[in-house]
């Protein structure tokens, strides 16, 4: 018997292990085909670019070729400081969605010849035309009544390349431009006040042109092998640049202020400057965390090139130069799809209307990493980042008295808010400039005005808008920086996305209070019921050139309060991701989970089959025991059963197995042997009858991270269920957490936390409620509603189960007891049987019977009645001297 038993168990399991290799095969095959769908060929080649003062110059290039040519061709172009290196990665891909690629080189970069003149109509422009020349002329390229159909791509510098080169060359089809450039002059030198004078943004700058001396880790490289250097800048003093442009930075950057000369070289290198003669239709994608070039570029990008009639499509995503290390494949994907739309043949006219997409942070999804997850929204229209028809506006009042502020010598100590290519991952990690009213905040120079608590979610989308009185105790131009934070109820202040706004008031005089309309950055935060808006005004700044004089200020709202105008864009949450990988990888991990949950079922269905009679009774336990190593029983043989509309509580002291024997029922672990039904089904882990049964086991796990409302929230969906059987409010109720059930729980109390887990598990009102020491951190009036709360609930025909040790409150409480010790049951039935059974004390009297007669002759009414004594007494009999 038990040998046949062995080998019928065996045979399931080679069963299950064959199908797990033969779906893991399938799939591996299936995926292989998807990312594989093209072979691609690649071959690098010098193309003729623009002569150099007489001096031919070479551009080196890749081009990749997938299988299934003639097909549109996209040029593909670098990031400053970069070569076309760094761009393989996005070749392949979109040559593995069928298109032909080149890469290359800019001038001044890599292995190409001549100087860097940033982005210049007469160079880099002229060579990007160039490379459209050579793309026309392959026979891999589609042609559509003899044109070839050829796109423009690039992130950053190749994305300000792009632009210009379809406002130069209509030859380009289509335009995808990323992270990229409107106005330089604004980008280097922003001002949000409206003045033409803009702050110089010291540190990002700088760091860009850094990148045109070479590549200084090819050069450490070849002196480690003992080479000769070859990597070296061609200038000392000026690197790769074109003398006229080194020159005029140089200038500007000792200045703080651009020159002449460089004013010229930015207006010729801006996009800005040519809007109107870009006539492909364009997709332009901006990162969030990006304080060189913040989605206020994209913006007058979209709203110049659209003023024409030409189409544009505006993608807000996670990621920018200040956090390369997301959003670079939302990039990718968005520019293969709009390709797929404006290019090659059977593609009519583009829609001047396209639809927007924006990212906002949905929260943390894990406990242990606090990785946040995106959740991307589509708007039907773009609104732009003030607001638009399409948009609505909301107002938020601040209010705050006039503050005094001070800008130190020379700028020094400064307050920090970004740091070049390290905004995004401070943002996420809340460390360096979380806050400029915590570190590293600079003393005396910042002045703050707070909203009350919201009342409702506000969703900024976009740059709000403010009007702030500056009145400086100097004459002189004075330079602040403007944020808008996000304070939560904990006093924690998050600056979204570590942008500021710089702004510059010029030729200010002393004691003369002067009004602005100032622009804040342009960000995407959803600002939660209980929060605050904080509007802060510091007079220094890390990133930026601070004045280097010590001056002072007086800080107001106009007019004493002032209301934030802030920018607010609906939406419906789209998913993201290739539509065939991600079926096949849900499909390859639902396998897996069905195959695991299969191999436990089938290990102990011989034992744990359903029993149709059963299905009306809520638990039904039989000879349970569990077995850890070394011999030690938690559970031993325990055996009982609980009805409908019962309350029963598990008592035992520590260590009687109450826990475990729980943790067995809701199917967190496996027992040594015996048999547990919930409604008639065998529990097992995964089993779905434990979707009828909701449980608070040894204390509440939340996410710290987030409020208790949005943690219900969160496990509610991870059911899969649908939100309207949640029943939230029942649960709110239940939790009676009043304002806090939107703080985040790593403010909570342990009782809090307690009331939060005991309303979780109620979730969905379950038909069995199983809670392990609910009083736990309750003073006495929350135990005592606790009480009523259980009775009700059973009353309505549920079942609860709770392990206490708190015998008074079980007496009162439950209508039934188990007690267990040392893993054995000792008792069970209701608490009057329990009771009862042990008392053993009657009325002493000699003839009960008799004395009954004397009684009602003297007509006094009389029943013999056992003595009863407290449950606590029982208990103690009953585990005896433990």
């Amino acid at each position: 018997m038990v040998a046949a038993l062995r080998e019928r168990l065996r045979s399931r399991t080679v069963l299950v292990v064959v199908i797990a290799v033969v779906v893991l095969a399938v799939a591996g095959i299936v995926v292989g085909a998807v990312s594989s769908s093209s072979h691609v060929t690649s071959r690098s080649q010098f193309v003729t670019g623009t002569p150099e003062n007489g001096t031919p110059v070479r551009l080196d290039t890749t081009l990749y070729i997938p299988s299934g040519t003639p097909a549109p061709a996209v040029l593909l172009s670098q990031g400053f400081g970069g070569d076309k290196g760094d761009l393989a990665g996005t070749a392949k891909k979109l040559a593995d969605r069928g298109y032909v690629v080149l890469t290359y080189s800019a001038r001044g970069f890599g292995k190409s010849g001549g100087l860097i003149h940033f982005a210049s109509p007469d160079y880099e422009i002229r060579d990007a035309s160039r490379l459209v020349t050579y793309l026309s002329g392959l026979r891999q390229v589609e042609k559509v009544d003899g044109r070839a159909q050829i796109g423009a791509a690039g992130s950053s510098y190749g994305g300000g390349i792009s632009l210009l080169l379809a406002a130069a060359d209509h030859r380009v089809g289509a335009v995808a431009a990323d992270i990229t450039w409107n106005n330089l002059s604004h980008a280097f030198f922003p001002n949000n006040a409206g003045s033409t004078a803009g702050v110089f943004k010291r540190l990002y700058v700088g760091s860009l042109f850094g990148n045109g001396f070479g590549n200084s880790q090819g050069l450490l490289a070849q002196l480690a092998a003992g080479k000769a250097p070859t990597e070296l800048p061609r200038s000392v003093s000026c690197g790769n640049f074109a003398p006229d442009v080194c020159s005029a930075y140089q200038a500007s950057a000792e200045a703080g202020a651009p020159t002449a000369a460089l004013r010229t070289i930015m207006t010729a290198a801006s996009p800005s400057t040519y809007l109107s003669k870009i006539d492909a239709p364009t997709l332009l994608t901006q990162g969030e965390q990006d304080s060189l070039f913040p989605l206020t570029e994209a913006d007058a990008n979209a709203r110049g090139i659209a003023a024409h009639g030409t189409p544009v499509r505006v993608v807000w995503r996670q990621g920018g130069h200040d956090d390369s290390s997301v959003g670079g494949g939302t990039a990718t994907s968005a520019a293969a799809s709009w390709f797929g739309t404006t290019l090659g043949a059977g593609h009519g006219t583009v829609s001047e209307r396209q639809s927007f997409e924006y990212t906002e942070q949905a929260g943390v999804v894990s406990a242990a990493t606090g990785d946040a997850a995106d959740k991307v929204l589509r708007a039907d229209g773009y609104p732009g980042i003030g607001g638009t028809s399409a948009a609505k506006t909301r107002t938020v009042d601040v209010r705050g008295p006039t503050q005094p502020i001070a800008s130190p010598a020379g700028g020094t100590p400064s307050n920090i808010t970004s740091i070049p290519g390290l905004g995004g991952i401070l943002n996420r990690l809340g460390s360096v400039g979380g806050s400029a009213l915590a570190l590293p905040a600079a003393p005396g120079q910042t002045a703050a005005f707070a909203s009350a608590a919201l009342t409702s979610d506000v969703r900024i989308v976009g740059a709000p808008t403010v009007r702030l009185t500056v009145t400086p105790r100097s004459s002189g131009d004075v330079v602040l920086f403007v944020g808008l934070r996000d304070l939560d109820k904990d006093g924690s202040a998050t600056l979204p996305s570590q942008l500021v706004s710089p702004l510059r008031i010029a030729d200010a005089r002393a004691g003369v209070p002067t009004t602005v309309t100032v622009r804040l950055p342009a960000v995407v935060r959803n600002i939660q019921t209980g929060h605050r808006l904080v509007l802060t005004v510091s007079s220094t700044d890390f990133a930026y050139a601070n004045e280097t004089q010590p001056r002072e200020y007086a800080i107001a709202l106009a007019g004493g309060s002032a209301a934030v105008t802030v920018p607010t864009v609906g939406g419906t949450t789209v998913s993201g991701g290739h539509p065939i990988t991600w079926l096949i990888v849900g499909l390859v991990v639902a396998a897996l989970v069905a195959l695991g949950v299969a191999a436990v079922f089938l290990r102990r269905r011989l034992t744990l089959k359903p029993v149709p009679e059963l299905a009306g009774v809520p638990v039904s336990i039989e000879h349970l025991v569990k077995e850890y190593r070394g011999g030690y029983r938690a559970v031993d043989d325990v055996s009982f059963r609980v009805e409908r509309g019962q309350v029963v509580g598990l008592l035992g002291p520590n260590g009687a197995g109450k826990t475990t024997a729980l943790r067995t029922l809701v199917g967190l672990i496996t027992p040594t042997s015996g048999e547990i039904h919930v409604f008639g089904e065998p529990v097992v882990p995964g089993a779905p009858v434990l979707a009828r049964l909701g449980s608070f086991i040894e204390g509440p796990g939340f996410l710290p991270h987030l409020s208790g409302r949005d943690n219900l929230r969160l496990y509610w969906a991870a059911t899969g269920r649908p939100e309207d059987e949640a029943e939230f409010g029942v649960a709110l109720d239940i939790a009676g957490l009043g304002g806090s059930i939107d703080r985040r729980v790593r403010a909570y109390s342990q009782g809090m936390r307690q009331r939060l887990g005991i309303a979780q598990a109620m979730l969905g009102l379950p038909e069995l409620l199983v809670l392990d020491e609910p009083t736990n951190g309750l003073d006495p009036p929350q135990i005592a509603e606790m009480r009523e709360v259980l009775r009700q609930y059973a009353e309505t025909g549920r079942t609860v189960i709770v392990s206490s040790h708190l015998l008074a409150e079980v007496e009162q409480t439950c209508t039934h007891v188990v007690v267990m010790h040392r893993g054995k049951l000792v008792a069970a039935g209701s608490v009057d049987e329990v009771v009862a059974g042990t008392a053993g004390e009657q009325l002493a009297v000699d003839d009960p019977q008799q004395a009954s007669r004397v009684l009602a002759a003297a007509g006094i009414g009389v029943q013999v009645v056992p003595a009863r004594r407290a449950l606590e007494d029982v208990f103690l009999d009953l585990i005896g001297s433990d």
